[in-house]
């Protein structure tokens, strides 16, 4: 690995993410929030020089990019993004740097659980930045730099690889960066449309509007209010939310297919008609089972409202899901298992790895019915790639275990098993909401432990990166030659 290349690559990384701090800056500015000024222009100075200084002493070196070095330079970017991301909540005295740093990563893995006991308290400015570090880590930071960095060139994709979400990762264009430019105008056209639809039928002013587009579209679920969604009581304010929610969900290169009018690649999409599916059938499930306590169009709304924020793994809430009967719960409870589509900002195991296993059980049992048959898996009207089914195996028995480690981690601390299964969840599926202990009545996890907080960081940043991209570190034969 090309040890300049990697050091120009994450500095020039920590001088945009800086940059986007501008936008919270300006705002501390405006509204005279004096320490919030301080703990953003001195992160934003610091990293500037540094990327400034860094690339002119290593300026002629080409950036030279092999499979492992993407992988090491990708967690590098991550981790030192999200240390980058707490120095604001820290400077400004808001908590302590490890509670600063679950937050921020929290925010950049677009998990959405948080620290802090009232956001309300907390300064516009920083409640910005908090909801905008889903924003950043919803598309990815690291193809937010491809995008403005053509230099990278052929070795953006394999970055890219390392950061995208799914097991099959491709270009919709020959080139990465145009790739990467065409799905962030997708993603900022979005964030632009919900804002001033918010702004407009859910009478917010700008801050709020944008600080929810920002979660909702990174699939973060960060809110400026201590109650959440909740706390506007206005069903258009749910159903707008609800729905870019759902657009969050989808893989953003069928957003792209959609414009140029290449409906052939939206309508074969397996992975599309089985994410709507399962949305449509446990949002039926959930308002039937809630019609007692709910007149329907209301069961309908809070029902429509959580499936998608728990499939999408955003974390919003408009009420106490807790005292829903057991078996709306339980919908729920599933949904924590299956995640968004590949390619989306959502996090979770994804719907097409359970689409691949569902299609391989389909197969099994043709082959009990008929041994000498010949069956491949048929995704999105065309034979897939035969190892796909060990890919997605091993992914989700890689899942299982860091779900089942992270839950024992968080079980030291002597909460409830509920509670830690439901903590570990949240955390390697980057989800925000739990039950029990971490539930929607409880609204943060202030109460674990240092250490445990520092394990969930990690839990969330493996989670985030598929796993592999963070995993790989503890595997002796990558550090070999």
């Amino acid at each position: 690995m090309n040890f300049f290349s990697a050091v120009k690559l994450i500095c020039l990384l920590l001088g945009i993410v800086a940059l986007t701090m501008l936008f919270p800056a300006i705002v501390a500015l405006i509204y005279s929030e004096t320490v919030a000024i301080r703990a953003f222009f001195l992160p934003i100075g610091f990293c500037l020089l540094l990327s400034s200084f860094t690339n002119i002493i290593i300026l002629k070196t080409k950036i030279n990019l092999s499979v492992k070095s993407s992988f090491v330079i990708v967690a590098s970017c991550w981790i030192f993004a999200s240390l980058l991301g707490a120095v604001p909540f820290y400077l400004g005295g808001y908590t302590n740097f490890i509670n600063a740093f679950f937050e921020s990563v929290s925010g950049f893995t677009t998990t959405g659980t948080t620290i802090f006991k009232d956001v309300e308290s907390l300064p516009r400015s920083i409640n910005l930045w908090r909801c905008q570090t889903h924003w950043l880590g919803g598309m990815g930071i690291v193809a937010l730099t491809v995008a403005l960095l053509p230099l990278i060139g052929v070795g953006g994709f394999q970055l890219i690889k390392a950061e995208t979400t799914g097991p099959e990762k491709g270009k919709i264009t020959p080139k990465v960066t145009m790739t990467a430019k065409i799905l962030w105008f997708i993603y900022m056209g979005m964030t632009i449309v919900q804002t001033i639809l918010l702004m407009f039928f859910g009478k917010m002013d700008f801050i709020d509007a944008i600080s929810h587009a920002f979660s909702t579209l990174g699939t973060g679920g960060f809110s400026t209010k201590n109650a959440s969604v909740e706390a506007y009581n206005l069903p258009v304010v749910e159903w707008i939310i609800a729905v870019f929610m759902l657009l969050a969900g989808v893989n953003f290169s069928l957003f792209y297919y959609a414009f140029f009018k290449r409906g052939k690649e939206i309508f074969e999409n397996s992975e599309l008609k089985a994410y709507l599916g399962i949305i449509f059938l446990f949002t039926m499930g959930i308002t039937i089972s809630n019609i007692n306590k709910y007149p329907f169009f209301e069961s309908l709304r809070y029902g429509f409202f959580q499936v998608v924020s728990f499939i999408t793994t955003t974390g919003f809430s408009t009420t106490d899901y807790e005292k829903w009967l057991p078996v709306s719960q339980m919908f729920l409870f599933i949904l924590m298992f299956i995640g968004g589509m590949s390619g989306s900002t959502a996090g979770g195991i994804k719907v097409v790895r359970w689409v691949v296993l569902g299609k391989q059980v389909k197969n099994e049992v043709k082959k009990i019915l008929h041994p000498n048959g010949v069956f491949t898996i048929q995704m999105n009207g065309r034979a897939g790639r035969k190892d796909i089914v060990f890919n997605v195996a091993s992914f989700i028995f890689l899942y299982a275990v860091l779900v089942i480690v992270t839950a024992f981690i968080a079980a030291l601390d002597g909460v409830d098993v509920i509670t830690a299964l439901t903590s570990s969840l949240t955390m390697v599926g980057n989800i925000g909401p739990g039950f029990s202990g971490v539930g929607p009545s409880v609204g943060n996890m202030a109460f674990y432990s240092p250490l445990v907080k520092i394990w969930f960081c990690f839990a969330m940043l493996a989670g985030r990166l598929e796993l592999y991209t963070m995993l790989i570190f503890f595997m002796p034969s990558f550090w070999k030659k």
